[in-house]
Formats: C-alpha cells, structure tokens, sequence
C-alpha cells in the first residue's frame, strides 16, 4: 500500500491544466423604450464595426489563448434576449461571424423600461454557463438610470458574482451624461480596475465600444491570475 500512498502524494503536486481561455467577455446591450430604432440601429451596427475594428481585432487575437464572448439585448424585468451565444474567438473569420450576426438586427423589445437589476440577474445566468476562462467580464451600456424591478445593489447581493468584473458604457442623450456616469460609477460597476467608458450620444457609440473593448482585452497588469474581491471603482473620465 506504500506505493499507493507515494502515488496519490505525487499525484496532489501535479499542477491544474492552465485554462484554455483568456476572458469570458459577456455584452449587455440597452434596448429600452429610450432607444429609438435609429439609435437601436446604431448601437448594433456600431458593436459589429467596433470587433471588426484593427486595433479591437489585434486585441482579440494577440494571446494563443482565446477569448470567449457573448452579446444579449435587455430592457424590462423579463426582457433579455441572446443575441450571440457563447462562441470562442480564434481567429479574424470568427469575429466576421459574430459581426455578421450583429449586422442582421431583428429587434424583440421597444415598449419596455429600464431593469438594469434584472439585466445583470440575467448576465450571471450567462456568465455561470459560460466555457471555463481565466477571466470574467461582463460590459453593460446604457443610456437610463433603473427604473423598473429591483436595482442593481440587489442582483449583486443575490446573483453570483465573486471573481466577475462588471464595466459600464454610459450613452448620452436620453439623460445629463454626467450624472449617468455618476450612477453608473456608484450602482453598477463592481470589481478590481471596474471603469465607466462614455459615448456622447448614439452616433458616438461606435467610438466609445472600440476603446472599452480595447481596453477590457488588455492582459492583467500583474500576473494572470483571476479577478478577485474587494470591489473597486475607477471612473473614466470625460474627453
């Protein structure tokens, strides 16, 4: 039985396979009755350049380890819809295929208010499901404050979000973009290095997607190891 014993000892020293995915990147998108059509349009068509942008594709693709990612649409309490499920991105052609699906928008949901609780109740549903990543991300833009459910304080105080970073892009036009930023930065981003992005408006959403995803893909500044607790906050401030 010696030999047993020395083997399960050396067997407990052997390290845990290195996760194949870098960030599991998770994109929640306003499509509340504050968003026109046009605006809806824009926010799609916007997401869609933005991945097929140089500079987000070379962040993407810059490690051999890929990056998981997923795109849902939300609005009112029990109004999410995926719009990309969980697809690993490897190379240019697979960016091209979650952009092409982007690009054909059929929207579901016009008339329903702003849960922003219930979208991230929803997200953590997501984010449990998703392939087993290093990392976990989830990036919600809006142009609202919560106007309809439970706020966000209570999906985090009854979703699972331990080793999840959650960033904000704050769309202007449909409220004071400063004070949008202001309620973002102190009701929905939650984790270490967590930033609001800003667009001005709609038409500057393209911009504003190209610099948060950019960002959101850099490699962690110290080490690789995963996101942990407490929560921070890091505003990003306006141009």
């Amino acid at each position: 039985m010696r030999w047993l014993a020395l083997a399960l000892v050396a067997f407990a020293w052997v390290p845990a396979p290195a996760l194949a995915c870098r960030l599991a990147l998770l994109l929640a998108m306003d499509v509340s009755s504050s968003i026109d059509e046009r605006e809806y349009l824009l926010q799609r068509h916007g997401l869609a350049a933005a991945l097929l942008a140089p500079e987000v594709q070379e962040a993407f693709l810059r490690d051999r380890d890929p990056v998981a990612l997923s795109v849902f649409e939300w609005s009112g309490q029990r109004n999410q819809r995926m719009v990309i499920d969980w697809i690993m991105i490897r190379t240019t052609a697979d960016l091209q295929v979650a952009a092409q699906r982007l690009s054909t928008p059929q929207r579901a949901e016009r008339l329903f208010p702003t849960s922003l609780g219930s979208a991230l109740g929803y997200a953590a549903g997501q984010l449990e499901r998703a392939p087993r990543c290093s990392r976990k991300t989830l990036d919600v833009s809006g142009d609202g404050k919560n106007n309809d459910g439970f706020p966000p304080a209570s999906a985090y105080r009854h979703f699972p979000f331990q080793r999840v970073v959650v960033n904000a892009l704050a769309i202007g036009g449909a409220q004071d973009l400063q004070d949008l930023v202001g309620y973002f930065a102190a009701e929905v981003i939650k984790g270490p290095g967590a930033f609001v992005e800003t667009a001005f408006d709609h038409d500057d959403f393209e911009r504003a997607m190209r610099r948060k995803l950019e960002r959101e893909l850099r490699p962690l500044a110290v080490g690789n190891a995963p996101v942990s607790e407490p929560t921070h906050a890091a505003l990003e401030p306006l141009q």
